[in-house]
């Protein structure tokens, strides 16, 4: 009989950490580890892909395998050049709904030996086991013991791969094949973790879309050098032109501007504030998706374009009054914009002149 001692009252656990105002509205933040594991089929292969990235630097080309047939091949990357003749590590990417088994890898490792065998490719340096939730005690110890993954690999051939590896004909482990069988090197299966999967990931730009928590830290501002580089010849070439209109005067050098003390503050500025753009372009290449900075540039040009095209005196006129928009544009749409600063948004405009997409000085002489 159950007695009052089988009860306990209900004690409920504190969290180590503090509660914030971020839990009160968006619940506690799920560990990456669990919302990997959550991940539907699509999610899964958007964030393999983009994982994928992350090997870029340790390979001459990385590809994902998309030819007819499947030889065992998923993320490839290419040691010395781009064949599998210069050396290729496998990574072989699995979405399972529990953590990855022996029964899940042995048609992959007999794929790997009977293609390897067959000629389509030499055997890879490393193969890696990826799956979305994590690899299983079992196949982790057995895939550290080269020896005895190599026997069981034999003992379950023939209920695993004789009949999977291709649906042509089957693979009996005999003959030649067996001998091939016999002297590959098991060492090269092993396994990477969901933790390490998410560490490559957070060395893309993909990862503060994707698992959210903010962007890093941005970089001081790099300020502009004595000369000019030729990247800034265009803007400059506008500044210079909407500075002559405002003097009345051709304007071909920044020395041409030392009578005019504020023309040449106003020009260290202008270029402060373009190197402050390419700052956060060269940021935006690192942290965020392709062409996010991209679309923060099209929000500055039709924010500001009317401004531009109106009327005004001359030609430092409309780029003050361009700039000036510029800098009390809202931003908060772009996943950017945490990190955005009013020199970023000015500096954007003179991006935008460097493209000839705003223009101080008219050329058909419209004020």
């Amino acid at each position: 009989m159950i007695t009052d001692e089988d009860l306990k009252e209900i004690s409920v656990r504190t969290s180590a950490s503090c509660s914030s105002a971020e839990h009160v509205s968006a619940g506690v933040p799920i560990p990456k580890p669990a919302r990997v594991a959550g991940f539907s089929p699509d999610e899964w292969e958007s964030f393999t892909e983009e994982w994928a990235t992350s090997l870029k630097n340790t390979y001459v080309r990385v590809a994902r395998f998309g030819g007819s047939g499947d030889l065992g091949l998923d993320v490839v990357g290419f040691v010395r050049d781009t064949t599998f003749g210069g050396g290729w590590d496998n990574y072989q990417c699995k979405r399972y709904d529990h953590p990855l088994r022996p029964s899940d890898v042995w048609v992959e490792i007999g794929k790997i030996i009977y293609y390897s065998y067959k000629g389509e490719y030499p055997a890879p340096r490393k193969h890696y086991f990826v799956a979305s939730r994590d690899i299983g005690t079992t196949l982790e110890k057995l895939l550290g013991d080269p020896a005895k993954l190599k026997t069981q690999a034999r003992e379950n051939w023939k209920e695993y791969c004789e009949s999977k590896i291709t649906s042509v004909n089957t693979v009996p482990l005999a003959g030649k094949l067996l001998d091939h069988f016999d002297g590959f090197d098991f060492s090269i299966f092993s396994a990477k973790s969901v933790v390490e999967l998410i560490a490559g990931h957070a060395k893309t730009s993909f990862h503060s879309v994707r698992f959210g928590g903010g962007l890093p830290a941005r970089p001081a501002v790099v300020q502009p050098p004595g000369d000019h580089a030729a990247e800034e010849s265009r803007y400059i070439r506008q500044l210079f032109e909407a500075y002559g209109d405002h003097l009345g005067t051709t304007i071909n050098d920044v020395s041409d501007l030392v009578e005019t003390s504020n023309l040449s503050r106003d020009f260290l500025r202008q270029r402060e504030r373009f190197y402050h753009a390419e700052s956060l372009r060269n940021f935006a290449r690192d942290t965020v998706p392709d062409g996010t900075f991209e679309r923060l540039q099209e929000d500055v040009f039709h924010g500001v374009v009317d401004i531009c095209d109106s009327n005004h005196q001359d030609g430092f006129e409309r780029m003050r009054a361009t700039v000036a928009e510029a800098a009390r544009l809202p931003t908060t749409s772009n996943p950017l914009a945490s990190v955005i600063r009013v020199p970023d948004r000015q500096g954007i405009c003179h991006q935008l002149a460097n493209d000839d997409k705003l223009t101080w000085v008219p050329k058909d002489g419209e004020r």
